[in-house]
């Protein structure tokens, strides 16, 4: 039994069989050909965190795939009263077939998993967000090829995801470049270690962005530091991702965005909705990406 909680939990040689399963899902699904190998199996979502594109494509994934799914809130469960991770986690792993957890600590997942008899899958926590990254490489490889020497530029603030992005280039051989404010840093316990090759800091986004084979952003204000917002706005304000930073990065490069996105603040419209964002296809691709990684949590390594 395998759990991923972090995109450091696989291997290269097991992302390139998710990549490869992710294409032929995919294909499968576009041109409507039934692809059900997980036929009664039930996912559990637990939620306690709101959340669109993440319900959205592990259900329709689940489904698509020939199994079912059950939301728990945390307000509708016990959990909501107090009842510890471990007990929830030993009752619902038995009832179930896998489950997925987006929640806040990065604590609170790994004590579940810990407690649980089936695959847990981090569908978001304060610290990572693996499942938005492997389908954002997935979408960069389906565009311009192997993500391996490559560059990508994240511009905003040292969050889940960059922390995700910095696990994902020292694993896959890539080059990332972060571009931050001051007070909003990655953490130097994260970079400690880790070789230029891999990460690079930056105090001006435009010298970050300059070549990159991709530059990447997220909202200035995560879930859970609203009452920051204003102090935010001001501290980002020169680092929103515009068309002189797009034209400063490489002539191929893409422009993600995990969404939801806030025009006008960490992007301008005209990239957003420009020739170089592929912000849907990569929505689109948490699907497909997100069917992969169940399907080889439960059966393994599937070559049909």
């Amino acid at each position: 039994m395998r759990h991923y909680l972090q995109f450091r939990d696989f291997t290269a040689d097991e992302y390139e069989h998710l990549f490869r399963r992710t294409r032929v899902i995919k294909d499968r699904f576009k041109n409507y050909i039934a692809y059900q190998p997980l036929a009664d199996r039930m996912l559990a979502m637990v939620f306690e965190k709101s959340s669109t594109r993440t319900r959205v494509s592990f259900e329709a994934g689940m489904f698509q795939l020939g199994g079912n799914s059950i939301v728990l809130n945390t307000g509708e469960t016990q959990l909501g009263r107090g009842e510890p991770i471990e007990d929830v986690a030993r009752v619902v792993s038995r009832m179930v077939d896998i489950v997925m957890i987006r929640t806040y600590e990065q604590a609170i997942i790994e004590r579940f998993a810990a407690h649980s008899r089936v695959p847990v899958i981090n569908g978001l926590t304060d610290e990572y967000h693996p499942c938005q990254v492997l389908a954002d490489i997935y979408t960069f490889v389906e565009h311009r090829g192997p993500i391996a020497g490559r560059t990508v530029a994240w511009i905003g603030d040292s969050n889940n995801m960059c922390n995700t992005w910095l696990q994902a280039a020292t694993l896959l051989g890539f080059k990332l470049n972060v571009a931050s404010p001051a007070g909003y840093e990655l953490e130097p316990s994260r970079a400690a270690g880790v070789a230029r090759a891999h990460l690079e800091l930056f105090g001006d986004p435009l010298a970050a962005a300059r070549g990159a084979d991709l530059v990447t952003t997220d909202v200035w204000t995560s879930m859970g530091w609203e009452e920051e917002t204003d102090a935010r706005k001001d501290a980002f304000a020169a680092f929103t991702v515009d068309e002189e930073m797009m034209a400063a990065a490489g002539p191929e490069a893409l422009f993600m965005h995990c969404l939801p996105a806030h025009r006008g603040e960490e992007v301008t419209t005209e990239v957003l909705e420009g020739p170089r964002s592929v912000v849907w296809e990569e929505a689109e691709n948490r699907l497909h990406a997100q069917k992969a990684l169940m399907e080889y949590l439960l059966l393994g390594r599937v070559e049909t």
